[in-house]
């Protein structure tokens, strides 16, 4: 008889146990949610991260914080989430080199893009965008690469750093061009740009919302951004592509992913805050005065590019991410940079 009763107890608690995680999803959240940004404070990322996440508080009734830990080219970060409990209150904000970059440019990595985590979803796309300094005798593409052939190796492009986008911007449009130059990489975009002010380089590119008040001023000059279509932030600026390099594609993005293993109404909870809140006017008027565009406003065009990527899906999400690691791979390998 004891036995036959904890037997049953046994049993009652085996079917109970699936509905805890459906209960705590219920309820959630119920305390603060961390969301982990790979770069310092005042950039893109982190703009863009404390707009959204200050909206999608305001439907989950709970705040939002953020915390900056850059490094790395963002490994830091993404290793910290990945080994985070999969409750759903330690959010990484994934990027276009956390997440399509790092899995090939590092040798070892502390991290596995996919398996490690669990899609949200897409917040933005931000276009680069190739500036010159004032020194460089140019004022379009055409002329910017006739300038790099007459000075032969003379010339030197600054980046953020090895491996972040723009230096694969950069190393693409060498290719696509057939041109030499020297890769100077600066820790972080600010003092490359500094540096391109003051003349010590001739040309990078970059994020528009780092250089758009230095272009306002005069101080730099946009030759074009590298998306497929012109960006609303910079509508006078060619796109790559217009200016004669056809296919030229290098757009940096910005999405929440979770550790694997988050319950699935916890992702659909926060998929459904962060959609609301990038449907606020609020939110796409902040975005689209920092040069980026709202992922549910890039649908389209994100499809009609050949990704399967959407605002408001975590399955399409994940798909977007594991074409995003495929797409950069090449361009990491035809640029020959590598990281340990």
């Amino acid at each position: 008889m004891f036995r036959t009763s904890l037997l049953a107890r046994a049993a009652l608690a085996a079917c109970l146990l699936p509905a805890l995680p459906a209960a705590q999803a219920q309820s959630f959240p119920e305390k603060p949610i961390t969301l982990v940004v790979p770069h310092s404070a005042g950039g893109t990322s982190d703009i863009l991260a404390r707009t959204v996440a200050a909206e999608a508080a305001k439907t989950l009734g709970q705040t939002i914080v953020v915390e900056n830990k850059g490094g790395a080219n963002g490994t830091i970060a993404a290793k910290q989430v990945a080994t985070s409990a999969p409750d759903g209150y330690t959010l990484l904000l994934a990027t276009a080199s956390t997440h399509g970059i790092n899995p090939s440019l590092y040798s070892r990595i502390s991290y596995d893009a996919v398996k490690d985590f669990t899609p949200v979803t897409l917040l933005a796309t931000v276009p680069n965008v190739l500036v010159i300094g004032k020194q460089v005798q140019a004022s379009n593409v055409q002329e910017l690469i006739a300038f790099i052939r007459s000075q032969g190796d003379r010339i030197n492009m600054g980046s953020a750093g090895a491996g972040t986008p723009g230096h694969l911007a950069g190393e693409m449009f060498k290719s696509a061009a057939g041109l030499q130059f020297t890769h100077v990489p600066y820790k972080g975009g600010s003092p490359a740009i500094t540096d391109l002010i003051g003349g010590q380089i001739d040309f990078m590119f970059t994020t528009i919302p780092g250089v758009l008040p230095q272009v306002k001023a005069g101080a730099l000059r946009a030759l074009a951004v590298t998306s497929p279509q012109r960006s609303p932030a910079m509508p006078d600026t060619p796109t790559m592509a217009e200016a004669g390099l056809t296919g030229f594609k290098a757009v940096s993005w910005h999405g929440i992913v979770a550790p694997a293993g988050t319950p699935d109404a916890v992702v659909a909870r926060l998929n459904q805050a962060l959609g609301g809140a990038l449907a606020s006017p609020a939110v796409k008027q902040r975005l689209m005065e920092e040069g980026a565009q709202a992922s549910p406003a890039v649908k389209q065009r994100l499809m009609e590019e050949g990704a399967q990527a959407s605002g408001l899906s975590t399955a399409e999400f994940g798909a977007f991410i594991q074409a995003e690691i495929a797409a950069w791979a090449k361009a990491v390998k035809d640029s020959g940079a590598t990281a340990n």
